[in-house]
């Protein structure tokens, strides 16, 4: 039997798969390709831009904590407890468990009269490898605030202690806090979910399967939130000021979605999500931004958003200059010399 060129292997390949969007190179060929999917959506619902099914329906994991944050603010809860910018974005964030991510949700649980074990989220080592070094080697273990969600529970604890609600199993779907982000995705995203499949997340709460083309609508109204009650506007725009002033607070250090909105600042409001999902809101544009890489890679959905946001042409030369390393990401090997690149594939140039 002869073997498949790479080109022979490439046309055996289903007539509706996803393109090919993101190379990685290694020397003078490409070594590896990532295929996927997505939209770029305006306020109206009109898809302006799509690459592969963006109609296909993905989990989109941590992608959405903007938009599961809304109640927080929505409800009048923030206000309640004085959260300030820092708490907020805590809320939208997928944090490294550095000591101001860790320090801020341990007095967050304190204002509220509760601790960690309060946090149903489980417990994992921080994401921030230096942090996960210093804690080993000063004998310390993890706990739930070292989660990467754990911003994002204390959110849900304070909505539900300003409602009257049980704290306990408040990550159940069945639960009101839980009902309440329901509610929010389905008219953020213009979609009765009802019948929609549904998962657990890895932080234990319910995920929900979304197409990429209602989640990038969700993300446009809320960066553009003009046409919504006011509200529900209002606090899209709160949410979205306290991102754009604590970006840190969303990722940390040496992070893509903290790189990208500190340089961009309100331009761009952007989170990722686990299983190569990002979802991004483009205010002054109306535009909102959802994608999948299919295997689930990080290093190829951040070229993916980035491709994408350069595509828009939301990022100015001087923004690109800063991100250079964002938008084409040099691999080095071991001995720090310059081997190859994951960068965008030429279906973004079409």
């Amino acid at each position: 039997m002869p073997l498949d060129t790479p080109a022979a292997a490439h046309a055996n390949l289903p007539a509706n798969a996803n393109p090919i969007l993101v190379e990685v190179t290694r020397g003078p060929i490409v070594e590896s390709r990532h295929r996927g999917s997505a939209a770029i959506v305006d306020v109206t619902g009109k898809v302006a831009r799509s690459w592969g099914n963006h109609t296909a329906a993905v989990y989109p994991r941590s992608a959405i904590k903007p938009l599961q944050a809304i109640p927080l603010v929505e409800c009048g809860a923030a206000e309640a407890f004085g959260l300030g910018d820092a708490e907020i974005a805590m809320a939208c964030a997928s944090h490294g468990g550095e000591p101001r991510h860790t320090q801020t949700v341990a007095q967050w649980l304190d204002g509220l009269g509760l601790g960690p074990d309060d946090l149903e989220c489980g417990t994992h080592w921080p994401m921030h490898d230096e942090t996960t070094r210093v804690m080993a080697a000063a004998g310390e273990a993890p706990c739930p605030i070292h989660n990467n969600c754990s911003g994002k529970h204390c959110g849900f604890l304070t909505t539900a202690i300003h409602m009257g609600e049980k704290t306990k199993g408040y990550v159940r779907f069945e639960h009101p806090v839980q009902q309440r982000i329901l509610g929010v995705l389905e008219t953020m995203c213009g979609i009765d979910l009802g019948s929609a499949p549904r998962g657990i997340d890895g932080c234990s709460i319910p995920t929900i399967a979304i197409p990429l083309e209602n989640l990038a609508y969700g993300m446009a109204r809320f960066g553009a939130p003009d046409d919504l009650p006011e509200t529900r506007a209002a606090a899209c725009r709160r949410i979205a000021q306290a991102v754009a002033a604590e970006p840190f607070m969303v990722a940390g250090t040496g992070r893509y979605c903290t790189d990208m909105m500190t340089v961009t600042g309100r331009a761009v409001l952007l989170k990722t999500g686990a299983e190569g999902v990002f979802c991004a809101a483009i205010p002054d544009y109306g535009l909102g931004v959802a994608l999948k890489c299919d295997d689930g890679a990080t290093r190829a959905a951040e070229i993916m958003m980035s491709a994408v946001l350069r595509h828009i042409g939301v990022l100015t030369e001087e923004m690109e200059a800063k991100l250079s390393r964002r938008i084409v990401t040099p691999l080095e090997n071991r001995n720090g010399v310059h081997v190859g690149d994951v960068r965008q594939a030429e279906a973004f140039g079409e």
